[in-house]
């Protein structure tokens, strides 16, 4: 009894199913459910130890690369398990060697994409130096690097299943030259939205003058840039226009230039104009929010209806606001100078002399 159950079980294993004995088959799948446990089992020893030993360092970089490569070296264990299951059902064949080529492609480009994913955030802090827009430059370069990888990925498939891609992107030839005419513009914008952060040319928050665009730099995007006119009018600037015009950026001075003529009447004695000069220049060189260098003071011309002085110096700030401020300083400094020393300020005027003709009379 017990030989006829052994050798009913045995016929039954040998049973040809699809022209393969049924043990074959059975084992099979057991190879393939081996290589699945095998990948639980990596996952839940394997890689919660390399986990652990990643945690202790100082560094985030192994966490994120393991984080990266972890679902794509589990995969492998599906790529082999998939293997054994064809080579055990005795299916062999090109098609069966491209499969598996291509899942390994996938694996490896897989891997590579999340690599690039994962490291994202330095790529963020690397450009944040540059402003606000340097986020969108780096979301940019970001977008761009993973379009290569998918591209490059699909490619390599295509290849390695004998589709000519050479040709297959020379008949895209035509269609790429028309959509490069029509988005020169948008890519002109673009790499002229790169070099500006790039070059740091300006950042936001700066007084620039770009043509007859001038104002504070409000956002510098991809495509175009936002100034605020100091009337608030918001100008936008295509990053091309940039990129190809001269920019004057105040901000990056650090120091401002005052120049101004003082008007002294024509009365004034030689004596007190000399004694005017040389207390300005004074009082100019220990202010602690002038530069020493240059200080030009010097009575330079007969003006109409002045003894004209010609001041030029320079503050030690750019600031609007603080600049200003010393200005004003410096205007009621040289007011009480000129006070103190009994002159006078000048102003326009036009003097009228009215002659008296002289009467001769019959003699």
């Amino acid at each position: 009894m017990e030989k006829n159950t052994f050798q009913v079980l045995l016929d039954l294993l040998n049973y040809q199913f699809l022209s393969l004995p049924l043990y074959k088959i059975f084992l099979a799948f057991f190879v393939l459910f081996v290589f699945l446990f095998a990948r639980k089992f990596f996952t839940l020893i394997v890689i919660a130890s390399l986990k652990k030993m990643v945690a202790r360092t100082k560094t985030e970089l192994d966490d994120k690369f393991l984080h990266a490569i972890k679902n794509p070296l589990r995969f492998l264990f599906i790529i082999a398990g998939i293997y054994f299951l064809f080579y055990f059902l005795q299916v062999k064949g090109s098609v069966l060697n491209h499969l598996l080529k291509g899942l390994l492609i996938f694996d490896l480009f897989w891997m590579i994409y999340n690599v690039i994913t994962e490291f994202e955030e330095y790529i963020y802090r690397l450009l944040g130096k540059f402003g606000k827009g340097s986020k969108e430059l780096a979301s940019f370069l970001i977008k761009l690097t993973k379009v290569f990888v998918v591209t490059v990925g699909v490619v390599a498939l295509l290849q390695d299943w004998g589709i000519n891609v050479t040709g297959f992107i020379a008949s895209l030839g035509l269609g790429g030259l028309a959509f490069a005419l029509a988005a020169k513009d948008t890519a002109a914008n673009i790499f002229g939205g790169v070099a500006i952060l790039t070059d740091n040319i300006f950042k936001i928050g700066e007084w620039v003058k770009i043509g007859s665009a001038e104002g504070t730099v409000e956002d510098i995007g991809m495509r175009t840039t936002k100034i605020r006119a100091f009337d608030k009018r918001l100008i936008v600037v295509p990053n091309s226009v940039i990129a190809n015009s001269n920019v004057e950026n105040f901000s990056r001075r650090d120091r401002r230039r005052i120049v101004m003529r003082l008007g002294l009447i024509y009365d004034t004695p030689a004596a007190v104009m000399e004694k005017v000069l040389s207390e300005i220049r004074g009082m100019l060189l220990k202010h602690p929010d002038i530069h020493n260098e240059p200080i030009l003071i010097y009575f330079d011309e007969y003006q109409d209806s002045a003894l004209s002085v010609f001041c030029y110096f320079f503050t030690k700030t750019a600031v609007w606001d603080d600049y200003l401020k010393i200005r004003e300083d410096v205007n009621f400094k040289i007011k009480k100078i000129v006070e103190d020393n009994g002159a006078s300020f000048a102003f326009p005027s036009n003097s009228l002399y009215i002659e008296t003709p002289v009467r001769i009379e019959n003699v």
